[in-house]
This record gives C-alpha cells, sequence and structure tokens, in this order.
C-alpha cells in the first residue's frame, strides 16, 4: 500500500503527528481536551471548536479572552464558508481624538473596539452545532470558577503583561489579584468570567451585545474614558462571509478577505507560482530569498491597500489576479534582496485551533485579543477582557484603513483552510501579529510544494520580515551557510532574536491534515503548550 503521508520529521522535535479519526489541535492542553470532550459527547466539529475556544479564553488569557475578536473557516460537508466576527470601532471615534500622537495608543480605551468572539461562538453553534450550547461552556466555566494550573509560557506573558497593563482599569483587580503575575503551576481563578459565560449561554449572547453586560461594559466604559457605548455593541452582527483563495502546488488555499491580512499569504503564494521555487530545496537560501522577497512585495500591497472593505479602493480580486501577481514576481531578482513599493493592481496575543470530525466537518478557528491580554481594560467582576483591536487603525490621512467610527480595522487574525479538487483538505493557522500570513506561506510551500507532513513542516525553522520591511529574523535550525548567503544578497538578517523577543516570535501554528480514504494528521507546534488529540 502507498504511504498516506511522508512520516519524516527532519526538524528536532519532541513531537510525532496526531493520526485518528477526529482531531483538535490547539495551544493549550486543557482547552484541547475541552474540544475533545465535545468529540467524545457525539458532538461534531464545530461543537469542538467552541468548547475549546470558550476554554481558551480562561486558561490563556494571555493572548484571548472574552472581549476577543475572532474568524472562522469552516467546511461544513459540503461547501467551505467563512466566519467575519470581528468589531467595528465606536461610533462616537474621530481621527481628530489623536492628534498630536503617530498613531492610535495600543492600552487603555482607546484601541478597545466591539469585541466579537461571543457573537462567533454563537453564531457557529446556532448553524451547526449539536450540543447544547451549555454542554459545550462546562469546561470553560468549570476552570473559571474552580481554577486551573498556569502553563509555563504562560505565566511567562503574565508577567511581561504585569509591569505594562497593572494600571489599566479593572485589570489588577481581575489578573493580578495578588498583587503579581502567578508563577508556572499556580492555580489561578476567574470567578467572574464563569457569571460571565453563564449570562452567555442562558441568553444565547443576548445579554453581552443588548442586555446586562452590555450595559455594565458600556457603564464602566463611560466611567473611565472610553467611547464604546450601548448602541455601539447593540449594533455589532458578525457576518458570513465567501472565502477567498489561490492555487498552489496543486490545491486551493483560502483565507478570510479582508479586513484581515490573509490576502497577504495569498498573494505571495501567487507570486511564488511563478519562480523557480520548486527547484530548490526547501531549505536553502535560494528558496528562502524568493519566498521573503515575495511576502515583502505582499506586505507593500496589503498595508497600503488593506482594510475594512467599504473603504478599500481596490477589490480584493483585483490584489489576487494572476497577471497582476506575475508581473509582481516577475520584479523579484532571485540574486538579490529589494524594497519593494506597493503595486498598482488593476480596479474591479492570539489564539488558534483546528478541528475535525469522522463525518469530514473541519473547523479553521482564530481568536485574539491582539497584544497579549489586549487593551489591559476588565470589566470589574465579569473576566472580560478587551481587546486593543483599535491599534490597527493608522492616523495617515487619505488611507483606507484611516481611524473613523464604525468602522472596521485592518486585522492580523486569519485562519487558513485548504482543499484539493473541491474537496476539503486542511485546517490551518499559524498566531502571532504580522508573523500570521508569512507563517502560512511557509507552512502551505512546505507542505503542498515539498510534501512535508504538518508536524514536520511546523517544526520547521522560520523567517519573519519584520515591520521595517528591510530586516528579517531567522531562526536557529537553518545551515550556516544559509544566513551567509542571505546576507550576501543583501538581507539584513537577525539571527534568532528568540532570547531578546520572548518564546512566541515565530508564532505557533495547528493543523488539522485530512489523509487519503479518511482520518486526519494532526500537529502542534512545539513553540507552544499546545498539542493536538485524536479519537
Amino acid at each position: 500500500m502507498e504511504p498516506l503521508f511522508d512520516p519524516s520529521l527532519p526538524y528536532p522535535s519532541v513531537r510525532q503527528p496526531v493520526l485518528a479519526d477526529a482531531v483538535v489541535a490547539t495551544s493549550q492542553p486543557v482547552a484541547a481536551r475541552a474540544g475533545l470532550r465535545a468529540l467524545e459527547l457525539d458532538g461534531n466539529a464545530i461543537d469542538a471548536a467552541v468548547a475549546t475556544a470558550m476554554t481558551l479564553t480562561i486558561v490563556e488569557p494571555t493572548s484571548n479572552g472574552i472581549g476577543s475578536d475572532s474568524f472562522a473557516l469552516v467546511w461544513d460537508g459540503d461547501r467551505l464558508q467563512g466566519l467575519n466576527a470581528s468589531g467595528r470601532s465606536p461610533r462616537a471615534l474621530d481621527a481628530a481624538r489623536f492628534d498630536g500622537l503617530d498613531a492610535v495608543p495600543t492600552r487603555g480605551w482607546d484601541a478597545v473596539t466591539v469585541p466579537g468572539a461571543v457573537s462567533a461562538w454563537i453564531a457557529l453553534w446556532r448553524r451547526y452545532g449539536s450540543l447544547p450550547l451549555a454542554t459545550l461552556a462546562e469546561p470553560a466555566i468549570h476552570y473559571a470558577e474552580h481554577g486551573y494550573r498556569v502553563g509555563p509560557m504562560t505565566a511567562r506573558g503574565w508577567a511581561r503583561a504585569a509591569a505594562l497593563l497593572a494600571d489599566q482599569p479593572g485589570f489588577a483587580d481581575a489578573f493580578l489579584p495578588s498583587g503579581r503575575a502567578p508563577v508556572a503551576g499556580e492555580r489561578f481563578r476567574l470567578p467572574g468570567a464563569a457569571a460571565t459565560l453563564r449570562r452567555i449561554v442562558e441568553t444565547e449572547g443576548e445579554a453581552f451585545y443588548r442586555g446586562d453586560l452590555a450595559e455594565r461594559i458600556a457603564d464602566f466604559a463611560g466611567a473611565t474614558g472610553g467611547l464604546l457605548n450601548g448602541e455601539d455593541l447593540a449594533a455589532h452582527e458578525p457576518e458570513w462571509v465567501d472565502a477567498i483563495g489561490t492555487g498552489f502546488g496543486g490545491a486551493d488555499v483560502h483565507e478570510i478577505p479582508p479586513n484581515g491580512q490573509g490576502i497577504a499569504a495569498l498573494m505571495a503564494l501567487g507570486m511564488l507560482r511563478h519562480t523557480s521555487l520548486p527547484d530548490h530545496d526547501p531549505d536553502s537560501a535560494e528558496a528562502l530569498h524568493l519566498e521573503i522577497e515575495a511576502m515583502r512585495s505582499a506586505f507593500a500591497d496589503l498595508y497600503a491597500h488593506v482594510a475594512d472593505p467599504d473603504s478599500m479602493r481596490v477589490a480584493a480580486h483585483d490584489l489576487l489576479d494572476d497577471a497582476y501577481l506575475a508581473e509582481r514576481a516577475a520584479a523579484i531578482d532571485p540574486s538579490r534582496a529589494a524594497a519593494p513599493r506597493p503595486g498598482t493592481p488593476g480596479r474591479g496575543g492570539t489564539i488558534y485551533l483546528a478541528a475535525a470530525d469522522a463525518a469530514g466537518r473541519m473547523v479553521s478557528y482564530i481568536q485574539s485579543n491582539y497584544m497579549g491580554f489586549g487593551s489591559g481594560v476588565v470589566v470589574p467582576d465579569t473576566g472580560i477582557s478587551l481587546q486593543n483591536r483599535g491599534a490597527g487603525f493608522v492616523l495617515t490621512p487619505d488611507h483606507p484603513n484611516r481611524v473613523a467610527g464604525g468602522k472596521r480595522q485592518f486585522h492580523t487574525i486569519i485562519p487558513g483552510f485548504v482543499t484539493r479538487a473541491g474537496e476539503p483538505q486542511a485546517a490551518f493557522g499559524v498566531m502571532g501579529g504580522a508573523m500570521q500570513a508569512q507563517g502560512h506561506l511557509q507552512v502551505m510551500v512546505r507542505t503542498l510544494l515539498f510534501g512535508q507532513n504538518a508536524q514536520a513542516a511546523l517544526d520547521a525553522p522560520r523567517w519573519q520580515v519584520l515591520p521595517d520591511g528591510s530586516t528579517v529574523a531567522i531562526e536557529r535550525g537553518y545551515d550556516a551557510a544559509v544566513y551567509q548567503a542571505l546576507e550576501e544578497r543583501g538581507h539584513q538578517v537577525l539571527r534568532d532574536p528568540r532570547v531578546a523577543t520572548g518564546d512566541r516570535f515565530f508564532g505557533g501554528g495547528q493543523v488539522a491534515w485530512r489523509l487519503p480514504g479518511g482520518g486526519y494528521l494532526a500537529a502542534s507546534d512545539p513553540r507552544r503548550e499546545g498539542l493536538a488529540l485524536g479519537l
């Protein structure tokens, strides 16, 4: 019999892929177990995803919370559906509020937009769920009420956040109850979140947007300098959308359309179709150079053009036009790094989880407070930590992503999905701000073009183009000659910056990969505390 996948693991790792009929993979073991429990109770992949997402708000608060935003891609057994549950800015917000500043603040109420994660849980459950919502919420409520043991990476992130956020409204009372961050292995409880989750279950989310929880959020904003009010919350609705995609390596890679950055991964993959990438070893300087240059070109377009779709001047399909991407690829010099400018197309702190069930349903789901705990604002006695997604706006006049009231901002969080010949192949994601689109690119190149299994693709060393556009950080694990060859091509290489910047610099990914004939290979990134589970 032909092997179902390449079983080799060529990079240093302590993990093997999980092979099972139904799987859950995420960044925190306790949350993965909550998803597996839903599957054990005869729930489906959507049930597992919702249970996992709710639990992650409690056990990994350094990355997400009840006040997060989220996105999802769902294969429902027949077709792929996208869900955009990002919130809009307060309608009273105006760019004049930030006169004299270089950027929208990253902390406090000015960075808060309407949180959308709760609406995502309800929308997914109503359309696809098979278990009672109360059943899915039980693990999250249990850990909020009775506590859980804080993981080592979570504890490190918590300690860093404590120094930054201690003075933000409500933060210290909720997350520094002893005057400090909890240490690894210490039990932590968030009883206010348990009560909040019960109200969300009892009202199917209505309390959060149009009831007593919404009133508490709005009242706290009014008392502590925020613009968010009850009308902003009541107006929020998640949006079901069609995914965008591009062909690569004999498959189709799909992302949520703007206001997210997933289109950058698709653009870079589309450019790479028109290069000599398949002729090179996946860990060679030649391959890395082409990938980095394609990513730089995609980022140049991303940051110039992508925003709330209502404000964009070019359409997503124009940015993904193959002739345009071929033109962008032709500008890549295979022997020299460049500083690409935006093109002119034709006009026309994050958690990720993947879940899949034996009936073939698959979910790619991402949820985030953005920068660690987000804004640092926590509504008293509710456990609702609010994201700081408003920091994704810019202040540049006439830019499509310029800050304004009632607007969705540019978003970094992106779920990914792969189909092959119209059938589901993989749910995947890589967390980590601007690393996400770059991680999607690298995992897709390794799996679809070079045939590596998903665990090997997650284990492999990574690179990241930094915000200055010219520096590329490269993880340890490549041959020394690779770093030198990239420098000789003109790249400003920062070698393995994790010691200075923390464990999450190169992101953390999860993958559920469908095997020929059924069943899944699930993989979890060794850079995080998570794991893949199956049954």
